[in-house]
């Protein structure tokens, strides 16, 4: 089959592409599909009009239109649809039920029902975007956040199949009336475990070869930062020769609280914060801990999303001690490949994160079972095969 994807934005800086529409892809490639990428580079401007190969995989990114938003929608979208329909694809996969490429999933759909012949229409859903969803992290305004929520509703009951990324946006697509027929659980995978090289990335920061250190890789809105500066202070309260690496960059200056709050507690000193770092460079950082954490609140964000970065901390055999919060709980076999605990027991996370900084060889073969859990039981090799199964038998479905 010939497929198109329908991001919403472009390869760079955002990491939805990369970590989860390109496997994708590259999976289906594999199976002797042809799968094509068409993106609004307005996260990367610079790419407009541009295409490029990517592992494979052919990203078209479409021609920018005018700087404001409200008039960009509806060209940005025409152009997306119109990329799409040129490459004669027997299906359009939309990932995200919002947006520029949401825009251009509605007018698909509309054609559709006005008796246009059309591919049909799948719909990726990897985050919850209506209220108490993305609608209350981002600073919309009134009339985005409704008209999101529209998108995310509209969309979903009309698409002839939803993959959902989480346990939760599954149940809640069953909310919306979708027959269970037409959804299909397809969370984030891995694929081999990259060559890394901890001590090369200890070294570039300052880090001893021999000390404990403790991982966050994060965006720092998954947790209360009251609770992030307890555990650190706390951690180092208890064991004065760890170490904290942070990698990644809060969407609020929220670094520089944690900063604050080490010089306040007196943990300043073993802070290292390498910030937003480039894909390429991670898998050695995730490599230079002992032991992750990984806080995760309980609210509807987190028990929606299907967490990448915990991926990536798994495959590059790092233990995590984490919450049991929505897909933390598929990912990690509690006690055997990471630690769960209750995201309310502060005291609990510090305990568990300080009992494996003191067993070396407990680190060694939980790290071990985390990478092999998740290769087991979470890689792309079979999504594709479960994606490619889907496809025919929703697209067959919905031609008769």
């Amino acid at each position: 089959m010939k497929i198109v994807f329908l991001a919403p934005f472009g390869i760079r800086p955002k990491g939805t592409v990369i970590a989860r529409m390109l496997p994708l892809a590259v999976g289906l490639q594999g199976l002797g599909h042809e799968v094509v990428i068409v993106a609004p580079p307005y996260t990367n401007p610079e790419d407009s009009g541009k295409s490029e190969t990517v592992r494979g995989v052919r990203l078209a990114n479409v021609l920018l239109g005018p700087k404001h938003k409200v008039l960009a929608a509806p060209v940005l979208a025409w152009r997306m649809l119109r990329a799409a329909l040129a490459e004669r694809p027997d299906l359009i996969h939309l990932f995200k039920p919002k947006g520029y490429g949401g825009i251009a999933g509605m007018l698909l759909i509309s054609l559709q029902r006005l008796g246009v012949r059309m591919p049909p229409l799948f719909l990726d859903t990897d985050d919850w975007e209506g209220e108490g969803g993305m609608n209350d992290l981002h600073d919309y305004s009134g009339a985005e956040k409704r008209f999101y929520r529209f998108q995310e509703q509209w969309i979903t009951q009309h698409a002839v199949g939803v993959t959902t990324a989480s346990r939760e946006l599954e149940r809640l697509v069953t909310e919306m009336g979708i027959p269970g027929g037409r959804m299909l659980y397809l969370p984030n995978c891995v694929g081999t475990a990259p060559v890394v090289d901890g001590a090369a990335a200890r070294g570039r920061l300052g880090i001893a070869p021999d000390a404990p250190v403790v991982l966050l890789y994060t965006r720092f809105f998954e947790f209360t930062q009251e609770k992030l500066h307890y555990l650190f202070a706390e951690l180092f309260k208890q064991m004065p020769q760890v170490r904290f690496l942070v990698v990644g960059k809060g969407r609020h200056g929220e670094e520089d609280l944690l900063a604050k709050a080490a010089r306040g507690s007196g943990f300043d000193k073993a802070l290292a914060m390498a910030g937003w770092v480039a894909p390429e460079s991670i898998p050695d950082l995730l490599a230079a801990g002992n032991v992750a954490i990984y806080p995760f609140a309980q609210t509807l964000v987190n028990r929606t999303k299907c967490p990448a970065k915990l991926t990536e901390i798994l495959l590059a055999g790092t233990p995590v001690v984490g919450d049991r919060v929505g897909q933390l709980a598929e990912y990690i076999d509690d006690g055997r490949s990471g630690v769960l605990c209750d995201p309310d027991n502060w005291r609990r996370m510090a305990d568990e994160v300080l009992a494996l900084l003191r067993s070396p060889e407990r680190q060694r073969q939980m790290g071990e079972n985390g990478r092999l859990y998740l290769q087991e039981n979470f890689n792309w090799k079979d999504a594709a095969l479960r994606l490619d199964a889907f496809y025919r038998k929703s697209a067959g479905a919905s031609s008769r």
